[in-house]
């Protein structure tokens, strides 16, 4: 599968509604076969940064998605509610999903 992390810096104006702003890519992200999860978290340090947490179940997901219209739309809509380019980790790692954390356990 393929793991990607992306930190997204925000700027002030648009960080509050950074949901809904990127919503439609949302959507259309986890509608597409072979997307396993799309999900944005704030960050509790910096209110302006969200980051992206997504998998793609193989190459071809992956590539679909880079080359889908959504995907074309975000690159040419996005850069103007941000402060700096993304930060991203993408890497092909072996599993297909979430395992549990060995170091808790809740009963």
């Amino acid at each position: 599968m393929y793991f990607i992390v992306v930190k997204f810096l925000v700027a002030d104006a648009f960080a509050d509604r950074w949901p809904e702003i990127s919503r439609p890519f949302t959507e259309a992200t986890r509608a597409e076969p072979g997307n396993m999860w799309f999900d944005w978290s704030r960050s509790v340090e910096n209110p302006n940064e969200y980051v992206l947490v997504e998998a793609f179940a193989d190459d071809e997901a992956a590539g679909a998605h880079v080359g889908s219209p959504h995907f074309a739309a975000m690159r040419e809509e996005f850069p103007q509610y941000l402060q700096q380019t993304p930060r991203i980790i993408s890497r092909k790692i072996e599993g297909d999903g979430w395992d549990e954390m060995g170091e808790i356990s809740v009963d």
